[in-house]
């Protein structure tokens, strides 16, 4: 018997194209421009669409950035994507251009061979998913780190033999602009110098002064707003005395990159005469004085904030912040106000940060007055002898003497008590009487 068969037409199967996207970087350190960058993209655009098996998928680029940082947004981002399955292969231009050192390379090459995805080095002509591929790349990463740490090294070198010769290696200050030798006055943002300090030697706070400059429409260095921040930065900086002081500053390594403040780690260098005053050394030397006492007085240094006796001096017993001071309107009696003190830490950050007790202010006065022995509370008495209560646990405010005496408090919130008065009853009654929804001599909601 005959068998037929009937034979199925196979097309042909045309292989999967690859996503390809490419990774660029230009370092300033090595005199790169933007330009630079921009015929990067441009090239590896045109060379991954030139190919007819891959797929473009895109080109990410960051411009400007050390590689010894990880503050690359553009490289973030496209790590992001190769989790989501946005390539299959990524193009760089080297190993320095790809990553910060040895470790960090190894650590993201190996993850993204967890992905199945390849990187191709182009000048070293190395792929991740070869079988020698990471051997080389440890190897050429090693030496690739090491030129980092040399490069890093002769700029220290050279910034701070410029240091010893008393030349200054910051050139963005407020009041001046370098002319590429010296700084030169400039008498409109000079004048405004002035204006702070004379603020600060009269008891202004910096906060006082950003209001005041904004209402002039005065702007900072950058054309941006004048924060109160940059006033104060003024007022420590001893460049308006026609002086510099060299070194405060240092970059702890080639790797972090991070700047530390110099405390004694390096020697500084204090340059005389260099470039015009705008501050005269007597004038700015007071304000050190200043902001040193202000420092020691704390809060209370600044009069245009609310104040009380307990300011400062009420501490958390878990993490050690001090206690603020809030205060709430009550419902029937918009004129009466019930302050509360709660621990900086939980109320900035949530109670999963500290989770210390609140006190009444009026908890703080009785016990208090108890302490100290007094029939009713006395600011001043509790200023001069109570130098701070620590709120323990909860039930217990330890305060601490001036003269080393230490009295254990044990306490309970009668909050609840002291806010449902008669007159708060009475009103609930009737609120109650005229309630729909509330049964029974108790208020329970139905």
């Amino acid at each position: 018997m005959r068998k037929i068969s009937k034979l199925e037409v196979k097309l042909p199967q045309l292989p999967e194209r690859k996503k390809v996207a490419a990774y660029a970087r230009v370092s300033e350190e090595k005199g790169r421009t933007l330009h630079s960058l921009s015929a990067q993209i441009s090239f590896y655009s045109s060379f991954i669409q030139s190919h007819s098996e891959w797929q473009y998928a895109g080109v990410y680029a960051d411009e400007g950035i050390s590689g010894t940082t990880d503050d690359r947004a553009e490289f973030r981002r496209m790590l992001e994507d190769c989790e989501n399955g946005k390539m299959d292969i990524i193009l760089t231009k080297s190993i320095s251009r790809f990553a910060r050192n040895t470790v960090d390379l190894l650590e993201t090459v190996r993850h993204l061979k967890e992905l199945d995805i390849e990187v191709r080095f182009e000048k070293e002509n190395i792929n991740s998913l070869s079988e020698d591929g990471e051997l080389m790349l440890t190897l050429l990463a090693s030496f690739a780190q090491e030129e980092s740490r040399s490069t890093s090294e002769n700029v220290k070198w050279a910034i701070r033999k410029g240091f010893e010769q008393g030349k200054t290696n910051s050139f963005c200050i407020y009041g001046y602009r370098w002319d590429g030798e010296k700084f030169n006055v400039v008498p409109e943002e000079a004048e405004i110098v002035r204006l702070i300090y004379d603020n600060f030697l009269k008891g202004l706070s910096a906060e006082q002064t950003e209001k005041q400059l904004d209402e002039m429409g005065i702007k900072s260095y950058t054309g941006g707003h004048f924060s109160n921040t940059s006033i104060r930065a003024i007022l420590r900086q001893e460049r308006y005395t026609g002086n510099i002081l060299l070194q405060k500053t240092y970059v702890e390594n080639h790797i972090s990159h991070k700047t530390k403040i110099n405390k004694g780690e390096l020697p500084m260098y204090y340059a005389e005469n260099t470039h015009p005053a705008i501050i005269d050394q007597e004038t700015f030397d007071k304000v050190q004085t200043e902001i040193a006492r202000r420092r020691e007085l704390g809060v209370f240094a600044n009069w245009s904030i609310n104040t009380t006796c307990f300011t400062s001096k009420v501490k958390c017993g878990n993490c050690g912040a001090s206690y603020r001071r809030s205060g709430k309107r009550q419902r029937k009696d918009s004129s009466e106000v019930y302050y509360v003190w709660t621990c900086r830490t939980k109320d900035s950050k949530g109670v999963s940060e500290c989770h210390a007790k609140d006190v009444p202010e009026k908890m703080l006065q009785k016990y208090s007055a108890e302490v100290l022995g007094l029939e009713e509370f006395e600011e001043d008495v509790f200023l001069n002898e109570i130098e701070k209560i620590v709120v323990n646990g909860k039930d217990e405010l330890i305060f601490h003497f001036y003269d080393g005496q230490i009295v254990i408090q044990k306490w309970k919130s009668t909050a609840r008590t002291d806010c449902w008065s008669e007159e708060r009853r009475k009103a609930w009654g009737e609120y109650q009487k005229g309630n729909k929804h509330a049964i029974g001599s108790k208020g329970r909601w139905l």
